[in-house]
C-alpha cells in the first residue's frame, strides 16, 4: 500500500516535471544547449568559476563553441518564466498567508571595468569583517518566505536596478506585477488574508505602501539582513543606502 510519503513524493516529481517543460517552452532559441547550461549551473560541484568548465559537467553535453553560441544568439521569454514561476506551490506561514520579501543583492563586478551601469554596491564581511563599496550590479529580488528557521525560498522575480532607476518606483512595479501574477494564478482568492511584504528599514515604506494600497497587501518593514545594496533615485543624488555610480571605462 502507498505511503502518504510517496504521494507526496510522486507530486513534487510531477511539479519539477512540469517546471522543467516549461522552463524549456520559454527559451525559443537555442533552447537545448540554454537548458544543459542551466542544469549545469545547478549540478557544478561548488562556485561557478568559469563558462568553460561548466562544458565538462555531465549535465552539459555539448561542447564549448555550442555554449557560447547559445548565449550570443539564445533567446528567453522573461514575462513566461515570470507567469511559470508564479504557477508554482508556494510556501505559506502558520496561519496560511503568503509572506513576500523583497531585498537589493548586488553582482559583484569590481574587475570589469568595461561592464557598463555598474554602482557602488554596499556589502559586509569580505575579508576585514567591515562594509565596503565594491562595483557591481545591484539586483532587486522577490521571493515568497518558507515557515520556520530556513533559507530556503521561493524565488519570483529578479529586476536589475541601473545608475538613473528610482529603487522605490522600481520596487513598486516589481511587487505589483508579483502580486497581480499570484493572484492570476490561483494563490490569493478575496476571503483571503493579506498577502505579507517584508522589506527592511532601508526602503521607503510609507511610500510603497501608498502606491499599493489597492492591492491586497500588508507590510513589515525593518527586518535584519545581511548585505544591503542601493542605488541613485536620479543623477548626482545618493540613494536609500547611500550607493553612487560607478565609474566605468570603455575599450578604444
Amino acid at each position: 500500500m502507498d505511503s502518504p510519503h510517496d504521494h507526496a513524493h510522486a507530486s513534487a516529481l510531477g511539479e519539477l516535471s512540469r517546471f522543467r517543460r516549461k522552463l524549456y517552452a520559454s527559451l525559443p532559441a537555442r533552447a537545448d544547449a540554454l537548458f544543459e547550461l542551466t542544469e549545469a549551473v545547478l549540478c557544478a560541484d561548488g562556485p561557478v568559476t568559469s563558462l568553460v568548465e561548466l562544458t565538462l559537467t555531465a549535465e552539459h553535453r555539448r561542447g564549448h563553441g555550442a555554449m557560447y553560441d547559445a548565449l550570443n544568439r539564445g533567446r528567453i521569454e522573461p514575462q513566461r518564466l515570470r507567469r511559470t514561476l508564479a504557477s508554482l506551490p508556494l510556501p505559506r506561514a502558520t496561519d496560511g498567508r503568503i509572506v513576500l520579501a523583497v531585498d537589493v543583492s548586488p553582482w559583484l563586478r569590481p574587475d570589469a571595468p568595461t561592464s557598463d551601469q555598474r554602482l557602488f554596491c554596499h556589502v559586509y564581511g569580505r575579508g576585514k569583517g567591515n562594509a565596503q563599496l565594491i562595483p557591481g550590479w545591484p539586483y532587486s529580488f522577490v521571493a515568497a518566505l518558507e515557515p520556520g528557521r530556513t533559507s530556503w525560498t521561493a524565488l519570483l522575480d529578479a529586476v536589475r536596478l541601473g545608475p538613473a532607476d528610482d529603487a522605490t518606483a522600481v520596487t513598486a512595479a516589481q511587487l505589483r506585477a508579483v502580486i497581480e501574477r499570484l493572484i492570476a494564478a490561483g494563490h490569493w482568492r478575496p476571503d483571503d488574508p493579506d498577502i505579507v511584504i517584508v522589506a527592511d528599514a532601508g526602503y521607503d515604506i510609507t511610500r510603497l505602501a501608498y502606491v499599493l494600497a489597492d492591492l491586497p497587501s500588508s507590510w513589515s518593514g525593518g527586518s535584519a539582513r545581511t548585505g544591503s545594496c542601493g542605488c541613485r533615485a536620479r543623477p548626482g543624488c545618493p540613494g536609500p543606502t547611500g550607493a553612487h555610480p560607478a565609474p566605468a571605462r570603455r575599450t578604444p
